[in-house]
């Protein structure tokens, strides 16, 4: 059973897309700090230079995306609306930039007052966002697998932000914890519990709306998330008993799970009804590929535990399931997302009078293909500057930084051509 879509019920342009014009800005931060620090970078995933770059990309782009997109979303297919979107979204937007950039400099500068700070106010972000949207799904029924989905990556969300504040606080004040266990898991419940559920949600309603597939089918849609998220609840107990072979265990049908719905998703693609493949569907082609090359290496480092010790296999895994499969994931629903919701608000500001530009004049496929082109070199860089740091890291970054930049070029040429064709639809009904 799909959610049922109320437009009616979408919040003001505004709210989400402060989040949406924001985030690439952080990746392209992320491509210049790569392009700064060089081969020094890949040397290890504990590098300084390293751990502020992870989180450029995963909190400052990846979780910009990811909370504007629910604000977008939760009214129009759970019906639960937030009160005062607007304040909500300023609010919740400040602190996370902010913690971002603060969160990012405490590592890369070995700074512990900046982690602390970040801590408090990333976490105090993240308070109200949760606050604000479970009180507008209290009393909505889960009546389909999107909104259950929803509903338990809130779940993750706050599991993924209380392990990075108790992380942050014990680097801050030297806390006599496991951190590289404790980091895997953070790892885990970011990428798995938090952006995996949630993007299986959205994909639910997203995939077959705007690439014009099958719908999912029912059982794997509701079970997705309860497996996976059972999996880093096992996995967090694994870490807290210290029994290493239950860690594996869950990290395998995690991975497992997070294959099978990456395959069943080619599976509807290779099934649509649009004979032309746009950006957003090549991004999600990419996306899904990598992520399965990814969740692989992750499969065989469980079966195979020296396969992680192998210089470079754990960068080579976060690269591809990071840049190689979420970012591509993001980008690719930002494509659609951005000028569905501008030709959304025209439709209504046209009063059934006026009619709206297409989709593909706010945002033409041509600039779209062109910044997926580069995109995919700079991933492309950036999976051979692991093995040839030396040679790539510097262009790998240049790289990465220009195919984001585009990206936020592209979206600001979409929010312009939006307020250009406001105004034209206001003359057009003043002159009726």
């Amino acid at each position: 059973m799909q959610a049922v879509m109320a437009f009616e019920n979408a919040p003001p342009f505004a709210a989400p897309l402060r989040f949406f014009l924001t985030a690439p800005l952080f990746a392209v931060l992320a491509g210049l700090l790569i392009a700064y620090e060089g081969p020094d970078l890949f040397a290890s995933r504990w590098m300084p230079g390293a751990l502020a770059v992870t989180h450029l990309i995963t909190v400052g782009f990846m979780l910009q995306v990811m909370l504007g997109a629910l604000i977008q979303i939760l009214p129009v297919v759970a019906g639960a609306n937030l009160k005062r979107p607007l304040a909500v979204a300023r609010i919740v937007h400040l602190g996370l930039s902010t913690g971002a950039l603060l969160l990012a400099a405490g590592f890369y500068l070995a700074m512990p007052a900046l982690l602390s700070t970040a801590a408090l106010v990333l976490s105090l972000a993240t308070v109200v966002f949760l606050t604000a949207t479970i009180l507008a799904l209290s009393g909505v029924p889960s009546t389909s697998p999107t909104i259950r989905g929803l509903k338990l990556a809130l779940f993750g969300l706050a599991g993924v932000v209380g392990l990075g504040v108790l992380m942050a606080l014990a680097l801050a004040y030297g806390w006599a914890l496991p951190l590289p266990a404790l980091a895997d898991l953070h790892a885990g419940w970011g990428l798995g519990g938090w952006a995996g559920v949630l993007l299986a949600a959205m994909a639910y309603v997203v995939v077959p709306m705007f690439q014009l597939t099958p719908g999912y089918p029912a059982r794997p849609s509701w079970w997705f998330p309860v497996v996976m998220l059972g999996m880093l609840l096992l996995w967090s107990v694994a870490v807290s008993a210290d029994q290493p072979w239950l860690v594996r265990v869950s990290q395998f049908v995690a991975a497992m799970a997070g294959i099978a719905f990456a395959g069943l998703t080619l599976r509807l693609q290779a099934k649509r009804r649009r004979a032309r493949a746009d950006a957003t569907y090549r991004y999600w082609q990419l996306g899904l590929s990598a992520s399965i090359v990814a969740l692989l290496l992750l499969a065989i480092s469980v079966l195979w535990p020296a396969a992680a010790e192998i210089e470079g296999w754990t960068l080579l895994f976060g690269v591809l399931l990071v840049a190689g499969g979420f970012l591509p994931f993001i980008i690719g629903m930002l494509y659609k997302i951005v000028p569905f919701l501008g030709w959304l608000h025209l439709q209504e500001c046209g009063q059934a009078k006026v009619p709206a530009p297409a989709m593909n004049k706010l945002l033409p496929d041509v600039d779209t293909r062109r910044q997926m082109l580069a995109y995919a070199t700079a991933l492309l860089l950036l999976l051979a500057a692991v093995p040839f740091a030396g040679w790539l890291a510097r262009p790998a970054g240049l790289a990465f930084a220009v195919a984001n930049g585009w990206l936020w070029w592209n979206l600001m040429s979409a929010i312009r051509r939006y307020r250009l064709a406001e105004i034209d639809i206001l003359r057009k009904l003043a002159a009726l």
